[in-house]
């Protein structure tokens, strides 16, 4: 059975974090201290899965929930990963063969209740669920995971918002700059250590994000182009990865930011200069309702449709 863990603070000593087990609405706190995600997953997982029920004595509403993944810790992200992305960025699933990598800054970073910042200068503030893949082990060399053996390399999952500036990430090329503000991160409010059998069901995964209730993202993880056994297959191959790393896997269609159409598209490879095509995109993306703006809220949620796994509700709002 899976075990969900979550990273507070006590009002009491709101600069030491502590791990527990969420049982409901209320905490197991973990005898040990851990200081980041790798220390617990090394040292702490047979801890944490031994908790009960009846050692939830912290009631949850009583506590800042935190990141449950540590600032030390590496940001690793898929791009186009889902079939229906592709498909509404207009592009085609059969032209988009390879794993497309990109990195997020550690301090992006927060916790899945913290407000997020747009910048003064960001006009075009978009939304991405995705699932984070929590790496269970070091690897310092290449490894082929296989499809069967996901346990043998990810300790759990997590729900992960890849907030983006379009308007920089986009007319800049610069993905890192994009979506590394600080906010820009959302994580959690759990990591859901799953058992060996378990990671069979990623599949069966239900990603769904709302923006002041409307539901905006409603897909599942099956929608994935490469699944993550190739991913962290093909990670390991290109760089050391350590326990507690992050991997955001891509996020489903319905993100504000949308092609325009063939034809705009091809009007403008053939006849507009870069800077006129993408000032153009600015002032087409502020006339867009779906880009967010201060006070809007987002929900998100990930999990199975029998509830067997559950991710919790993630729940942030966008401030100036």
């Amino acid at each position: 059975m899976s075990t969900s863990l979550v990273r507070y603070a006590s009002p009491d000593d709101p600069g030491q974090a502590r791990w527990g087990v969420l049982f409901d609405r209320r905490i197991a706190p973990l005898p040990g201290t851990y200081d980041t995600t790798a220390d617990l997953i090394r040292h702490g997982q047979v801890e944490a899965r031994a908790l009960t029920a009846a050692q939830a004595v912290i009631a949850i509403d009583d506590v800042t929930v935190l990141s449950p993944i540590t600032a030390n810790q590496q940001f690793l992200c898929q791009g186009v990963n889902y079939g229906s992305h592709v498909r509404e960025s207009g592009m085609d699933t059969a032209n988009m063969p390879f794993n497309t990598f990109f990195t997020k800054a550690s301090s992006s970073l927060s916790g899945p209740y913290d407000d997020v910042v747009r910048p003064a200068h960001v006009k075009l503030l978009d939304y991405e669920i995705e699932l984070g893949l929590v790496l269970g082990r070091d690897l310092t060399t290449g490894v082929q995971v296989q499809p069967d053996r996901l346990h043998d390399v990810l300790a759990g999952i997590t729900i992960v918002n890849d907030v983006s500036a379009r308007d920089v990430q986009l007319p800049q090329g610069q993905f890192y700059k994009g979506k590394s503000y600080r906010t820009f991160g959302p994580a959690g409010p759990v990591l859901l250590l799953l058992e060996p059998a378990e990671w069979q069901r990623w599949p069966d995964l239900h990603m769904r994000l709302s923006v002041n209730g409307q539901v905006r993202q409603d897909t599942y993880c099956r929608d994935m182009l490469h699944p993550p056994h190739a991913t962290v297959s093909e990670f390991s191959a290109l760089q050391n990865l350590q326990a507690g790393d992050l991997i955001a896997t891509g996020t489903p269609a319905g993100c504000a930011a949308k092609a325009p159409g063939k034809l705009p598209m091809w009007v403008a490879r053939h006849f507009l200069s870069e800077p006129t095509k993408w000032r153009l995109f600015i002032k087409g993306g502020l006339r867009n309702p779906l880009y967010l703006q201060p006070n809007d809220v987002m929900s998100l949620s990930i999990r199975t449709d029998d509830g067997a796994l559950d991710l919790g509700q993630q729940r942030t709002v966008v401030v100036a």
